[in-house]
């Protein structure tokens, strides 16, 4: 039987990254491809004890309906943290719990814009999020990068261009994929834009309390002083992205609108791993456990990159991160990556090509991306020597495009 699919949904395809996921599942694969926190990072005795206790003395509360703006407990812990550790929170904002980022992107796309309206991603860019923007049937373009983030002549050529922008998509720190952050200076010039051409900013900020070398950079959030950024975060990195709970911060007008949709998108979040991150803020030393992540983080980059100064090709570029869980890798003009990723794969070590991270992905890039989280150490070191004598086949063999 054929199906009429609506418009929208006839373009879109499944996520590479989640395709590529499925091939790491394979336990002989050494998987570079993923981005997700190390089994070993994750509070699981903590998190039993406390499942155990709202087992036993909440049960009613945790399997009840819940209210979409989320468990309260929750959203005045979150809401607290972020002011003290971030600066975070103006007198008009406020806070909705979601189910992960992800719908953070969804929810804030679906409430801001009309089919046709134009988003502004950076170039490369998370691809979830790309996809979520694609769903509603956008114009989307690409903002140029550099070491220092987007540039700003980049994204004013744009807008003066285009009266359609409705918001920049960005990952200021730590970005996803390459791993770049937005010095503050660039941070500022940027919201003096928004405010200067009227759009909105949607800071996405998953990894920011993952640092390791350098200093602290205000989020662009806690230089709003007129609730013209929308603030995602996430409980994922630094507890278990299993729990699927985000938090979004920003205007109380936009927060309003936001809880509708997303009464009719899920209701509300997971009741009880809501409440499990509620007592887990409350009860036990979150900035300690974060400190021990980052230690551990740490020293798989450290490996990683170590192991890829000493086996890949001098002509290969890598960008040393100071946090996130991803290195950014650059192969000589010319070469496309998507057939180095396909090589690798049959060597049985899993990469992703840059091209995905795109929004064209049809595109030839000669980047692709490496997690360092996920792999255990001795997979890291058998990974990357692997790697690196398939890079030396690859350019070997094959010609710049």
């Amino acid at each position: 039987m054929k199906y009429l699919l609506s418009d929208r949904m006839q373009g879109m395809e499944a996520s590479a990254i989640r395709e590529l996921l499925k091939v790491a599942q394979d336990p002989t694969v050494i998987a570079f491809s993923a981005g997700n926190p190390a089994p070993e990072s994750f509070p699981i005795a903590e998190m039993a004890e406390i499942s155990a206790s709202i087992y036993k003395n909440s049960p009613s509360k945790a399997f009840q309906y819940g209210i979409s703006e989320g468990y309260p407990p929750l959203r005045e812990l979150t809401t607290k943290r972020l002011k003290e550790k971030l600066n975070i929170g103006k007198d008009f904002d406020q806070l909705i719990i979601v189910s992960g980022a992800q719908q953070g992107m969804e929810l804030s796309t679906k409430m801001l814009t009309n089919p046709k309206d134009t988003v502004i991603c950076e170039s490369p860019s998370f691809i979830g999020s790309i996809n979520a923007f694609k769903s509603y049937d956008l114009n989307l373009k690409s903002v140029e990068m550099d070491e220092m983030g987007i540039v700003p002549e980049s994204l004013e050529a744009i807008v003066k261009e285009d009266n359609r922008v409705r918001f920049l998509y960005t990952i200021p720190t730590f970005q996803n994929p390459s791993g770049r952050t937005m010095t503050l200076e660039r941070r500022k010039k940027i919201l003096e834009l928004a405010r200067k051409y009227d759009f909105l900013i949607l800071e996405d900020n998953p990894y920011g309390e993952l640092r390791y070398t350098g200093e602290e950079i205000p989020t662009i959030k806690s230089l709003d002083d007129e609730g013209r950024v929308i603030y995602v975060g996430s409980y994922s990195k630094v507890l278990a992205p299993g729990i699927r709970i985000g938090f979004i911060c920003a205007h109380k007008d936009i927060i309003a609108k936001m809880v509708i949709a997303k009464q009719v998108s899920d209701v509300h979040t997971n009741q009880f791993f809501m409440m499990v991150a509620a007592e887990y803020l409350e009860k036990c030393d979150l900035d300690q456990h974060i400190l021990n992540v980052r230690k551990l983080y740490k020293n798989k980059l450290d490996l990683m990159a170590g192991c890829i100064e000493k086996y890949f090709p001098e002509e290969v570029i890598f960008h040393k991160p100071d946090g996130g869980l991803f290195l950014w890798c650059q192969l000589p003009e010319g070469y496309d990556a998507m057939g180095l990723c396909k090589l690798a794969g049959e060597k049985k070590v899993s990469i992703v090509p840059g091209r995905v991270f795109e929004v064209d992905d049809k595109e030839i890039s000669g980047t692709f991306r490496m997690n360092f989280s996920t792999p255990s150490d001795e997979n890291i070191v058998k990974g990357v020597e692997i790697l690196g004598a398939v890079l030396k086949e690859y350019l070997k063999n094959n010609k710049p495009v």
